[in-house]
């Protein structure tokens, strides 16, 4: 007999051979219609899996058995990756030779990359769309089998599916077994897993968009086609989803961006450079001279480190080649030095700034009674990103990090993390980003990208989860593989007004880069011998490039006054008032208030109308009667007339705005769609 332990603690008995749909039925008919997938002993199962394999130990005969139902949050990524199954057995009844690549899910839906001779179209949506609706209406099972290695090549082989066979030979040339799903005549290699069967998916599901994409993600190797979709298990999630992607397309900062002058990317200078045009970088500036400010006041040390670095200083701290891949090639100077490739001296545009802020540390001996040492700098470094991963601001290959590193004792960690905490609140709370979450980025204990030893790692998790708990983040949760290779961190995760969710700031704990095993970072203790000073990186912003990207979708390009790249902009009513237009202007500009002038002939209501298109927070319209009252009539950019007033009253009401760092409005949309956190499932 099996003991089965269910979630409220009841234990039940059951037969060897039960599986989790057994246990659902013995609980209630309509549970076991709800299910569609279990978690056995901590691992997601497929409903019909047998609970315990034969042969299973007399003592191994207790499972904890938790039922998944379309309300747990694990329900929308198994659905969704069967509907990525169902979705490219659709294409293959409408196409003929489809070569079939992977079809994993996103944040928000799903893709399956496929090999054509046709390329697919928006056209193909409807006839693709509609065999899906036959396959779910048809409500075919997923029916799961393991073979043994050589069974699978020869199966792949027999489908012609030249690119699972060269997965299964290099990929998974480990794996002795291989699992297979097969729904109605559809059979693709899968690890799963899977809903019972197709008709759990319901009707809303839609196509979204078609991309290009390379098989496993190499430039050299066969071009594919990626095709993008979603699926809700209600009508109304995907009815709000879509008004969602429709509100994202408005929103849009690489159109924004051009509309109001923003960036622009030179395909001349390269993908994913960002050229910052003055509007652009006037936002950039105030935001930087914002957060210099900030850390003038709390202890910081302004520092300048080079764009690149010799890469024996990225392989003592782990960047090269622990992320060798998302780096630039190295810059080889062997034969401008006469000596052999690899001999000579080679260079890494800088893909991180910590290893010379570490340097910088170095410099010289430091005491206790120096730290803590708080080193900052805007530092522009360098990623080698897929040309098919770059996305306008927010997926670039050089960014501007809000960078910093303090070096502190062990006993100033709880102290220093909290203050780079609340400084990523005070920032975020400026900018009106009030929505967001924390997620506490710990080590995957089975992954191999970590350096240090367990005991360091337990040591600093412990440390950044109690100085966490002590603040009551709000949302805060724990997830294992979300580390970086040096130790742990918390991110802050916002949340736009139109639900999508963006990790921006960044606090990270770190015992390993001063260790003895990488840079051997040392202070003089009050008991007058070495000891070695803990690492703490923070960016409250992140990436420039990418955290006014989201700025420019979050205020749908209308930013707050103090933020705004235009202020205000005098209108004349006449060309009789231009001079005393001028004069308001300048009175504006010696305030240091960023205003320009129309002093066109046109209508009043057609400069104030281009005034509104332009997102000018503040529009001062003046006439004969202001030039000889010394007035302004204030015209709010959401409010609209608030009426005249005298010009240094005006000044200060902007004043006032722009010192509290007001944000008076971020344009809500409607009701986001719910948002998968689930994991991907695939090979």
């Amino acid at each position: 007999m099996l003991i089965v332990i269910l979630p409220d603690g009841s234990r039940r008995e059951f037969d060897d051979g039960v599986s989790a749909y057994d246990v659902a039925a013995g609980i209630s008919g309509g549970l076991a219609r709800a299910a569609i997938a279990a978690e056995v002993d901590g691992e997601l199962r497929d409903l019909h899996a047998p609970l315990i394999t034969a042969g299973t130990s007399p003592a191994a005969r207790e499972v904890s058995v938790r039922l998944i139902t379309k309300k747990d949050p694990e329900a929308l990524g198994i659905m969704r990756h069967s509907a990525a199954h169902v979705m490219a057995q659709a294409v293959m009844r409408v196409h003929k030779g489809v070569g079939l690549a992977f079809g994993p899910t996103t944040a928000t839906g799903f893709y399956y990359d496929f090999q054509l001779d046709k390329p697919l179209s928006e056209e193909d949506f409807p006839a693709i769309e509609a065999e899906m609706a036959k396959i779910v209406a048809a409500d075919e099972r997923f029916e799961r089998m393991i073979v043994p290695r050589a069974k699978a090549l020869e199966m792949c082989r027999e489908l012609g599916q030249k690119l699972k066979v060269e997965h299964i030979e290099t990929g998974l040339a480990a794996e002795e077994t291989l699992s297979f799903y097969r729904q109605g005549e559809f059979l693709d290699l899968c690890r799963g897993k899977h809903i019972p069967s197709t008709g759990h998916i319901g009707k809303a599901f839609k196509l979204m968009s078609i991309a290009g994409a390379y098989w496993k993600g190499d430039a050299s190797r066969d071009q594919l086609q990626r095709l993008y979709a979603t699926a809700y298990f209600d009508k109304k999630e995907l009815a709000d989803y879509l008004t969602q992607m429709e509100e994202a397309k408005r929103r849009d900062h690489r159109v924004l961006g051009k509309q109001l002058e923003l960036f622009t990317i030179s395909q001349t200078v390269g993908s994913g450079l960002i050229l910052w045009l003055p509007k652009g970088a006037v936002i950039r500036q105030t935001l930087e001279d914002y957060l210099k400010v900030e850390l003038r006041r709390r202890g910081y040390d302004a520092v300048y480190t080079p764009n690149i670095g010799k890469i024996e200083l990225y392989q003592i701290s782990g960047h090269f080649p622990y992320y060798s891949d998302s780096q630039f090639p190295p810059i080889d100077l062997s034969e401008r030095e006469g000596q052999k490739p690899g001999e000579g001296e080679r260079y890494l545009l800088k893909p991180m700034n910590c290893p010379h802020h570490i340097m910088i540390y170095k410099a010289k001996p430091r005491s206790y009674r120096d730290l803590p040492v708080r080193l900052a700098e805007f530092g522009t470094v360098y990623r080698f990103e897929q040309s098919g991963e770059l996305n306008g601001m927010t997926r670039v290959r050089g960014f501007c990090q809000d960078d910093a590193h303090i070096f502190c004792t062990e006993e100033q960690v709880a102290d220093e993390f909290r203050g780079c905490l609340e400084m990523t609140q005070t920032v975020l709370k400026s900018l009106g980003m009030n929505n967001y979450r924390v997620r506490l980025g710990f080590r995957d204990p089975n992954g191999d990208k970590y350096v240090g030893s367990p005991e360091v790692w337990d040591r600093a998790e412990a440390s950044l989860k109690a100085v966490c708990e002590s603040m009551d983040l709000p949302d805060m949760s724990i997830e294992a593989g979300e580390a970086a290779f040096y130790g742990p961190k918390a991110d802050f995760v916002v949340t736009d007004c139109i639900g999508r969710e963006w990790q921006l700031g960044t606090v990270q704990l770190d015992y390993n880069l001063p260790s003895k095993e990488r840079f051997g970072l040392e202070y003089t203790g009050a008991d007058n011998t070495p000891h070695q000073p803990v690492m703490i990186h923070r960016a409250p912003l992140g990436s420039m490039e990418r955290f006014v990207g989201v700025l420019i979708e979050h205020f749908a390009g209308a930013f707050p006054l103090w933020l705004a790249p235009e202020q205000a902009r005098v209108l004349t009513v006449s060309e009789k008032s231009e001079e005393y237009g001028r004069v308001v202007e300048q009175k504006l500009k010696e305030a240091e208030f960023r205003v320009t002038g129309d002093y066109r002939g046109s209508k009043l209501g057609a400069k104030i109308r281009e005034a509104q298109l332009g997102l000018i927070p503040y529009m001062l319209v003046v006439g004969e009667k202001d030039a000889a009252e010394g007035t302004v009539t204030v015209r709010d950019r959401l409010e609209g007339d608030i009426g005249a007033m005298p010009l240094a009253e005006a000044i200060a009401k902007l004043r006032a705005e722009v010192v509290a760092k007001t944000v008076r409005q971020v344009a809500e949309a409607a009701a986001a769609a719910p948002i998968d956190r689930g994991a991907k499932n695939e090979y």
